[in-house]
């Protein structure tokens, strides 16, 4: 008896309540967390390889670089709230913690770093094509400040949402989410993380096929034409990358979408996270597919530890 009590007092110091769970939060946050774990170990190891090959250091590289760093910062963020929420749900406790508000606004900023990377490499492939002669816009000094910017930009993006108050702590999900309704500061906050970074890389798109298709109807050299084909091509696997985040992240899309007429279902955010969670490994390992500069340092060095041994056995 006196230990129940002690109990119900630490849980109530704590400003916690215990919970009836599901069944299937646990089951759940234990594949969230191995699913953010690896595509926290691959993007490490993408970054890792970059460092260390010159090969892999040249501008569309640091481009490519800048999106796994951001998709690398957002899996951190992801796993920091993942680990709360299984925390809580081991416990079955709803608790509110000091962090939690700025947890959701890292989500927010990293989302939206990582939806501007992309971006940000489709304009240099769209500048390689239609303004090949234009050097100080491909150069590694404007490309950084570029980045710069755009970090700069999702961190400010983010500062009103944060400050009118409308992150809250959601019971059922056990996460501080803005809740999806139809607001000014929700609207806003889709603007500016999905359809700004979307919209510019589908117009770029659609800007490189339509001049590719130009230049093969005039007369043009063969370098050129298949420059901007190669370009395209990569603007092509920007957009996989661009798909599956939003394929995968049709679920939060359409709570949000019911969200402005009426209430989502319950759990509706741990179930828009499930998603968005796993999507983001296929994310990073479709990186590793897409980045030949990445696939050759990784061959050339398990080649030259093959040889190693080989030797080392003769």
């Amino acid at each position: 008896m006196n230990a129940s009590m002690m109990l119900l007092d630490t849980l109530k110091d704590s400003n916690s309540t215990t919970i009836n769970n599901q069944l299937w939060f646990i089951p759940i946050d234990v594949l969230l967390i191995i699913c953010l774990t690896l595509a926290i170990i691959l993007a490490t190891i993408f970054l890792l390889i970059v460092l260390i090959d010159s090969s892999c250091q040249t501008v569309p590289m640091i481009l490519i670089t800048n999106s796994c760093f951001s998709g690398l910062s957002l899996a951190v963020a992801l796993l920091w709230s993942t680990i709360v929420t299984f925390h809580n749900d081991l416990n079955q406790i709803q608790y509110q913690d000091a962090t939690c508000i700025m947890r959701a606004y890292f989500i927010y900023v990293t989302f939206a770093a990582l939806c501007y990377s992309l971006l940000l490499q489709a304009i240099y492939r769209y500048i390689i094509v239609v303004y090949p002669i234009r050097l100080s816009w491909q150069s590694k000094q404007r490309q950084l400040f570029l980045i710069c910017l755009s970090w700069i930009f999702v961190f400010l993006y983010a500062v009103p949402v944060l400050l009118k108050g409308d992150i809250q702590y959601e019971v059922d999900d056990q996460i501080c989410q803005m809740p999806l309704h139809l607001a000014v500061i929700t609207v806003y906050n889709t603007l500016c993380v999905y359809f700004i970074p979307v919209s510019g890389i589908i117009l770029v798109y659609i800007k490189i096929v339509l001049y590719v298709k130009e230049m093969s109807k005039n007369v043009t050299t063969a370098n050129n034409l298949f420059r901007a084909q190669r370009e395209l091509k990569m603007v092509h696997r920007i957009g996989i990358l661009i798909s599956i985040l939003l394929g995968l992240g049709v679920p939060y899309a359409t709570f949000l979408f019911m969200g402005f007429f009426t209430s989502p279902p319950k759990y509706h955010f741990r179930i828009a996270y499930i998603f968005i969670d796993i999507s983001l490994v296929f994310v990073i390992i479709t990186l590793f597919k897409f980045t030949d500069p990445i696939k050759l340092a990784i061959r050339k060095r398990t080649h030259r530890r093959t040889n190693t041994i080989a030797a080392t056995m003769t």
